[in-house]
């Protein structure tokens, strides 16, 4: 079981994952809207299994992140703001308010107190739609997460230079574009600056590509331990192999997203009308 408090706000929201035992396993600002509900599903598909397992605290019952958070499976509880700055003067020193703190509050909040507050559940026709497209973007979410992590522990035996520079974004465009082009630390190192920002504008770049394309040129030639040829060339296969499935990944979450917004939309609520009672 893990915790998760969202301090809500109209442009993006902060976000704080706990583990039982109140330990801090994660934490981060998103963005609001789908592509916030994106960077949170991807978050938190590294610390659970089942979407069961994640319970999660906000300060509201209304709007597009509240509903897709139902909707994903997520076991969520509305805070109401006056028990949640209550909760916070009696177990935070500092009464110094940040969005950051008080993501970790609702997230303990729900970790020790969730039962003196009530869950929120969408029972409505629309609410049941967008549960079936909502766990559908998240299952897919988590799937690419898992095979980004594949990949990231295979890049690892045997081409650092790509680590280094894609970091953690490895389901990024332009990742895959590279990977796909240039599987192999010698493959990688053969590629022009011309291909480079080939690759960057097919994925969608538009300003700063041939400053990024000699960037990465110079980090995939940097020098790097090597695999012997053989087993290299074993993980190149298994790694394009990966490219392939995460690619289409990308495109299937495109083009679910597609249908997903506008159902997101339609239950979309403004702040001011949000109620949460305890």
């Amino acid at each position: 079981m893990i915790f998760v408090g969202v301090d809500w706000a109209e442009a993006h929201h902060d976000v704080c994952v706990l583990d039982e035992a109140g330990a801090v396993l994660a934490k981060r600002r998103i963005a609001d809207g789908l592509e916030g509900v994106r960077q949170l599903h991807a978050m938190l598909a590294d610390h659970a299994e089942d979407p069961g397992e994640i319970v999660v605290g906000i300060e509201t019952d209304r709007g597009l992140l509240v509903g897709a958070l139902v909707a994903a499976g997520y076991r969520l509880y509305a805070i109401n703001p006056l028990a949640a700055s209550r909760y916070r003067e009696r177990h935070v020193t500092s009464r110094a308010k940040s969005d950051a703190g008080d993501a970790k509050v609702l997230a303990d909040l729900v970790r020790t107190d969730r039962h003196n507050h009530r869950p929120v559940a969408g029972d409505s026709e629309l609410a049941a739609s967008l549960q079936v497209l909502a766990r559908a973007h998240q299952n897919l979410i988590w799937s690419r997460q898992r095979l980004a992590n594949q990949l990231r522990s295979n890049l690892r035996e045997y081409y650092p230079a790509a680590l280094a520079a894609f970091g953690t974004d490895l389901a990024h465009p332009v990742a895959l574009g590279v990977l796909d082009a240039a599987p192999t630390p010698p493959m990688g190192r053969s590629l022009s600056r011309a291909k480079l920002a080939a690759i960057l504008r097919r994925a969608g770049r538009e300003r700063g590509v041939h400053q990024k394309a000699a960037a990465l040129q110079a980090q995939l030639r940097a020098p790097q331990l090597a695999a012997p040829g053989g087993v290299g060339d074993a993980y190149g296969k298994s790694v394009a192999a990966t490219v392939r499935i995460l690619r289409e990944l990308n495109a299937q979450l495109a083009s679910l997203e597609a249908e997903l917004a506008p159902v997101l939309k339609s239950t979309r609520t403004p702040r001011s009308t949000a109620v949460c009672l305890d």
